[in-house]
């Protein structure tokens, strides 16, 4: 029986065994290159902040000036007059009505003046449209005082049984409406005009007496106080 003899008589020639896959070499790691890429983000990153700063600033520095060398107020509305000429409703639920709706609409800046569009006039009580009208365009200079009339109705306009307004028009008593005027206005300071923005003015508190007849009935206003909203739409949102 031969002796085994370790290690093996086979010499090391210098070739790669076949039997096992050379090995791949190894990516090298550089944790510098990485690093630098981070750096150079937060640098980025830190400047678009200062830069928004800045700008927040200087909006708001500019809006501060603006305020106190201008002034700015909006335009304020009051309901004038509204006589009521027609306000019925027939047998079959049908609706007539017709109003002279006189507003009064009053420019308070001294250094700001404001271009109206049309003016679309609704007239609502319990959630029903009583009635439309509209006002021609116009201009309020600085310091301006405008009286604008139009006649608002509605004819042959059905109403529903379970409607509040025909419980009020049975009943013979004062009805209240709500009154809603819709445009869009333009703001000129000096040599600058804005864009035109919506806004609409909403005038509450009014109570309406339906005439008996041809006799026409005016409205308790007292020159009610209206209140303007800017509506800008954003998207889907109105604001």
């Amino acid at each position: 029986m031969a002796d085994k003899i370790y290690p093996s008589s086979k010499q090391f020639t210098g070739k790669p065994n076949p039997n096992f896959p050379a090995s791949k070499p190894r990516p090298v790691y550089r944790p510098q290159a990485i690093r630098n890429r981070r750096s150079c983000c937060c640098r980025f990153c830190l400047w678009i902040t200062v830069l928004l700063l800045v700008l927040i600033l200087i909006a708001a520095a500019a809006g501060g000036a603006f305020y106190v060398l201008y002034r700015p107020h909006r335009p304020s509305f009051a309901v004038t007059s509204l006589q009521v000429v027609q306000f019925n409703l027939t047998s079959s639920n049908q609706l007539n009505t017709k109003f002279n709706f006189t507003v009064t609409a009053r420019n308070p800046n001294k250094k700001i003046s404001f271009g109206f569009d049309s003016v679309s006039v609704a007239i609502d009580s319990n959630g029903v449209d009583v009635g439309d009208g509209s006002i021609p365009a116009f201009v309020m200079p600085k310091k301006n005082v405008t009286r604008l009339r139009t006649v608002v109705a509605a004819n042959g306009r059905s109403v529903e049984d379970s409607s509040g307004l025909k419980s009020d028009l049975k009943s013979k008593k004062s009805v209240p409406v709500v009154i809603r005027l819709d445009t869009k206005v333009k703001v000129k300071v000096g040599s600058l005009k804005t864009k035109k923005v919506p806004i609409r003015v909403v005038c509450k508190g009014v109570r309406v007496t339906p005439p008996v007849g041809k006799a026409v009935t005016t409205a308790s206003s007292d020159d009610v106080e209206c209140e303007v909203d800017v509506r800008i739409k954003i998207w889907k949102w109105t604001i």
